[in-house]
């Protein structure tokens, strides 16, 4: 009976193994925002393009005008996608496909995509998205004495006169 408890036990914790050596592989959730933004690097400025629609897949998961964030989920360390840019009206649009892996401890990372197409290092178009917190207006209560004493007035309870 205690080589098969001593088994069971082995077996459970070989599998919880295998479950997070899977789970490293695969990855978790991340999201990935797509700025079109201006952008100021080194004394380099980089304007924004007229229009990018973005690819994961075969699906457009952002169309981005000027100053326009879009976002894309997904599983995994690495994001495969391509761009489709439109810099003029009425010109061809030009294609570039990039591979971005997501720094560990990362929630989300913002890509600015114009400084991406100009060559940019990652440092100058990769950043940590951090959400804006603002603070809700809390309104004071006030509360009042619902009796009416004053702190002005004897209090002589039990004295008699």
């Amino acid at each position: 009976m205690n080589r098969r408890r001593l088994f069971f036990g082995i077996a459970t914790v070989a599998v919880l193994i295998a479950i997070a050596a899977c789970m490293m592989v695969i990855g978790r959730g991340h999201t990935m925002y797509f700025d079109n933004k201006k952008l100021e690097y080194e004394g380099q400025t980089v304007d924004t393009i007229r229009r990018i629609n973005v690819f994961v897949g075969d699906e457009q998961v952002a169309k981005l005008s000027a100053k326009d964030r879009g976002m894309a989920t997904f599983t995994g360390q690495t994001l495969k996608f391509r761009l489709e840019v439109i810099r003029e009206k009425g010109r061809d649009s030009e294609f570039f496909d990039y591979t971005v892996k997501v720094p560990y401890g990362q929630d989300g990372t913002v890509l600015n995509l114009p400084a991406m197409i100009e060559g940019l290092p990652a440092e100058a178009y990769t950043s940590e998205f951090v959400p804006i917190v603002t603070e809700e207006e809390v309104d004071e209560e006030i509360i009042t004495d619902d009796f009416g004493l004053s702190e002005d007035m004897d209090m002589d309870v039990g004295a008699e006169g």
